[in-house]
């Protein structure tokens, strides 16, 4: 793909996104139970979207890419300073975020906010602070790969231990 190209699919997969976060509004407006329904798949196709696709015109067309922002930190939480709920407990959590990690480096925030739509599944009362500072914990005691300072999710990367 040439860079004529390449800024054609950006421009569509751009209007694409904001087209997604205007369902996104949309879907606070229904029933738990289509909320349910809709919320996990319009989230992964909006994680595609951005981590893959757009991705993919960048490292082919870098000039492309919209200037970095600043890294800033998305949680101060330590996985010490978390008290779970009785109904909850480690494993369970670490189950969720194992189960989305693969061989391939992911941002910190993508699976953060995937881990999130999966508690939603199951109707654990989690929320991503918490499941970042269990991110952190597991890297920290080298059950998962890591770059980055985990604590901003944007800009880091955790991937399943080789």
């Amino acid at each position: 793909m040439d860079k004529e190209q390449a800024a054609e699919i950006q421009r569509h997969l751009l209007d694409a996104a904001d087209a997604i976060d205007r369902a996104s509004v949309v879907l606070v407006g229904l029933s738990k139970e289509d909320r349910a329904a809709l919320a996990v798949p319009l989230g992964d196709i909006l994680t595609t979207l951005h981590f893959e696709l757009l991705q993919a015109v960048y490292d082919r067309h870098p000039a492309l890419k919209p200037p970095q922002e600043p890294a800033v930190v998305s949680s101060f939480l330590r996985w010490d300073d978390v008290s779970l709920p009785d109904s909850v407990s480690e494993a369970d959590i670490d189950s969720i975020i194992f189960s989305l990690l693969t061989s391939r480096w992911q941002k910190m925030a993508m699976v953060v906010g995937k881990a999130v739509g999966r508690c939603k599944e199951r109707a654990l009362p989690i929320g991503d602070e918490v499941l970042g500072a269990r991110i952190q914990a597991l890297a920290e005691s080298d059950r998962l790969d890591s770059q980055g300072d985990l604590r901003k999710w944007r800009h880091s990367e955790v991937r399943l231990k080789h």
